[in-house]
């Protein structure tokens, strides 16, 4: 008669669950598994030199090619009367003069004006130098909280510059004559420059005292 020998590996269910309940007992030490290390950044921002000329000084700057104008005045030049507002081009807080003409500092990058000549509210006056047209915002309470104002400052000095200039807007009668300084001129070209106070009655009376209109009232 022949024997069987059982195998030496084999083990019996029995066996199988206490051989598990006592693994499971022993607290697990091993090390917990790596994290992941974050996916290597992309190069490094393409920079560039840029000079400008802001507030009659000449500022050379390396930028990230896709900071904005308002972003270089602001956060480079410390220049922080301009205001960032809505970042869109839509409220006018931004608003400086870029070689004479107003524009929207938040919509344009710095690197498309090398050697641009750009005046910011401080380049137009300072409280014992006042521009003007500061001084007329201050007399006419052409502000509330105030944070619009350097905008709507430079707003009004460019757009005055451009009726002397002859350039017409959308309210302008004769496109091929002068334009006229006027109130409905004033509220037009002004359009851009939102005012969340409302202060837009007094912002008209100063433009016009600077524009030499007398007893216009918005």
């Amino acid at each position: 008669m022949t024997t069987t020998t059982p195998d030496k590996f084999t083990i019996s269910r029995r066996g199988l669950l206490k051989t598990g309940a006592a693994a499971a007992s022993v607290p697990a030490f091993t090390a917990a598994p790596a994290v992941a290390a974050p996916a290597p950044a992309p190069g490094g921002a393409a920079l560039a030199r840029v000079t400008l000329v802001v507030n009659g000084k000449t500022q050379r700057l390396s930028l990230d090619t896709r900071t904005t104008l308002l972003d270089a005045l602001r956060e480079h030049l410390h220049l922080t009367g301009t205001k960032k507002g809505c970042d869109h081009g839509q409220c006018g807080a931004c608003t400086v003069m870029l070689d004479g003409r107003r524009i929207n500092s938040c919509l344009t990058l710095a690197v498309m004006h090398e050697g641009a000549k750009v005046t910011t509210i401080e380049g137009l006056g300072a409280p014992g130098r006042m521009h003007p047209m500061q001084a007329a915002f201050v007399k006419h309470d052409g502000y509330q909280c105030g944070y619009c104002t350097p905008g709507q400052i430079c707003s009004a000095v460019g757009m005055l510059g451009e009726i002397a200039q002859g350039v017409p807007s959308h309210v302008s009668a004769d496109l091929t004559a002068r334009p006229q300084l006027s109130t409905v001129e004033f509220r037009e070209r002004m359009s851009g420059n939102i005012c969340r106070c409302g202060a837009y009655s007094n912002i008209v009376e100063a433009i016009s005292e600077v524009a030499g209109v007398a007893g216009v009232k918005a």
